[in-house]
């Protein structure tokens, strides 16, 4: 059986216009003959004596563990999750305690380019697409949603563009057993500067960040910066995610590929 595999990951650029300018990615590259001399004099030997001068390429990244395609998990939207389950609820898991059974499974795509940006989607427009692709959610499949926000990735208004999932959304795809979400958007919530909006005309505060909220009642892990989704099938097809493991941090990068057996 032939596989194929796709790369859904977006690249981590210096500088690359992926988020707000305080957070943008700093990148250092030294090449094979800027740290030759530093090995040379460690070993007692002339630089000359390194094959043609050289030794090893290497970066220094400044980078947040959300720059990047990454995986955030529940410790990253509020101090607790689980609400909805237990009485008090749970300490929110943090990334290295993300099951790796979550970050390998049966994916499906949601294509919601045709939303404006900053709109907020709700459960009858996932139920609606589902409907459209023939699908019915299952647990634990990971469900990426297609805004049009890759398109803009790396310019100026990348963080404004695309739809965002609303908590009721969210939930919704959470209460059936869904525990790892994704989007090619900046962010799983509609855009900031949509969000702000909306709040100075209503005063609702709770309008912010909240896909994100849906966390606390259920705990889940969401994929952000995802890349190349339009290549995708609607389902059939395995998503790999699995974050890196950062001690008790917030989120973790992930190199994540979609797979598909042909």
């Amino acid at each position: 059986m032939a596989r194929r595999i796709i790369d859904i990951s977006s690249t981590l650029k210096a500088g690359i216009a992926s988020d707000p300018p305080h957070m943008r990615p700093q990148i250092d590259y030294r090449d094979h003959r800027t740290t030759a001399p530093s090995m040379a004099e460690y070993m007692g030997v002339p630089v000359e004596a390194l094959p043609e001068g050289e030794y090893a390429a290497v970066e220094e990244a400044r980078i947040s563990t959300h720059n990047g395609t990454h995986m955030d998990a529940p410790y990253h939207y509020f101090s607790r999750m689980d609400e909805a389950l237990v009485p008090g609820g749970r300490p929110s898991m943090r990334i290295d305690e993300v099951p790796l059974e979550w970050c390998f499974c049966p994916g499906v795509k949601l294509d919601f380019r045709g939303k404006p940006d900053g709109h907020v989607v709700q459960p009858d427009e996932v139920e609606a697409e589902l409907r459209r692709i023939g699908h019915a959610i299952r647990p634990f499949e990971i469900v990426v949603v297609n805004t049009r926000a890759a398109s803009r990735y790396g310019e100026d208004d990348y963080i404004d563009t695309g739809c965002g999932m609303g908590k009721a959304a969210t939930l919704w795809l959470l209460e059936r057993g869904v525990r790892v979400v994704g989007t090619d958007a900046w962010s799983w919530d509609a855009p900031f500067s949509h969000t702000r909006r909306r709040v100075q005309e209503t005063g609702d505060a709770s309008l912010i960040w909240e896909g994100h909220r849906a966390g606390r009642e259920i705990g889940y892990c969401q994929m952000e910066k995802l890349s190349n989704l339009e290549s995708l099938p609607a389902d059939g097809f395995t998503v790999a995610c699995f974050p890196v493991k950062i001690h008790r941090a917030s989120a973790g990068w992930t190199r994540a590929v979609a797979i598909l057996e042909d």
